[in-house]
């Protein structure tokens, strides 16, 4: 059994890849937004901040590297501590074809795993995410193979970049253990459970920890819940020992009826459920040790 850290992290993911303009004005697009919304998540209190980018014009997802190196330069320039958490998650969705399932229909952004992490070869950031979750995703499919998933992690321990082990249900988590048995992974890892997407683990306390008891001893995790379970999941991640995350990536209401107006904003609700029920908010210096990255960043916009 482990009991609530001395120490919280606080995660930031500040705009994702699926929330939409449509559901809250709110939401950062822009390179300079979305760098504003990672600075002010930092001033809130959180010590990692989670990265996706978007087509300034259009609003929807992007994977294109001039607009991560323009966020990442943007925040570096102003906050070069702040621990940067980049997604390599866009690039694994699959919707087949009505007449002929085995053809990709409009929607699908499946492409070579090498290419879903060229930006974190480039840019380095501190962290980024490995999804291992190939599974039902509304009407799509998310792919992710082992096969692909140890090429994309070839790439990022060549990067000299902490992957965060996105997990979405228990296969998941045994997927997991057999890339630390083969040394793909190193550990101690640092993972998370994302809870609230349609057919994967769902959001409650016996979720948590279940999923929790599957790791290894020494792992660092945070519960991440999706949509209204966002906030009750901070409570529930930080009493089974783990960290917290919150962001417009994950809802975009700070209560009931009531659209958060930044992140900043959830990211101080979030701060004070921690904080209420006894625990200290991990400052980035500390977060650094607890999560086993360098003192300082070794981040370069290129």
């Amino acid at each position: 059994m482990r009991s609530p850290r001395d120490k919280v992290i606080i995660t930031c993911a500040v705009t994702g890849n699926l929330t939409t303009p449509e559901q809250t004005p709110h939401l950062p697009i822009t390179p300079e937004q979305i760098a504003d919304a990672c600075l002010g998540a930092a001033d809130a209190g959180a010590a990692i901040v989670h990265i996706h980018v978007r087509d300034p014009q259009t609003g929807r997802p992007s994977m294109l590297l001039d607009h991560y190196a323009d966020v990442v330069e943007r925040i570096r320039a102003r906050n070069p501590e702040l621990i940067l958490n980049i997604t390599t998650g866009p690039g694994g969705r699959f919707v087949p074809s009505q007449d002929d399932p085995k053809v990709a229909a409009e929607g699908t952004t499946l492409m070579p795993p090498e290419k879903r992490v060229e930006h974190i070869a480039v840019l380095r950031p501190d962290i980024c995410t490995l999804d291992l979750n190939t599974m039902n995703s509304g009407r799509e499919v998310v792919i992710n193979t082992p096969g692909n998933v140890r090429r994309m992690a070839k790439v990022i321990a060549e990067a000299g970049v902490k992957p965060e082990i996105e997990l979405f249900d228990s296969g998941d988590i045994a997927l997991m253990h057999d890339l630390l048995a083969d040394s793909t992974l190193k550990g101690p890892v640092l993972c998370s459970f994302v809870m609230g997407v349609r057919y994967g683990f769902q959001p409650a306390p016996e979720t948590v920890l279940y999923a929790r008891n599957l790791l290894p001893q020494d792992a660092e995790f945070t519960a991440i819940g999706i949509g209204k379970a966002a906030f009750t999941t901070v409570a529930q991640s930080y009493l089974a020992g783990g960290h917290v995350r919150v962001g417009l990536e994950d809802s975009v209401y700070l209560s009931r009826g009531r659209l958060a107006r930044s992140n900043a904003e959830m990211v101080t609700k979030a701060r004070r459920i921690v904080e209420d029920l006894g625990g200290a908010i991990a400052t980035v210096a500390e977060a650094r040790k607890i999560v086993g990255l360098p003192g300082h960043s070794a981040v370069s916009a290129a």
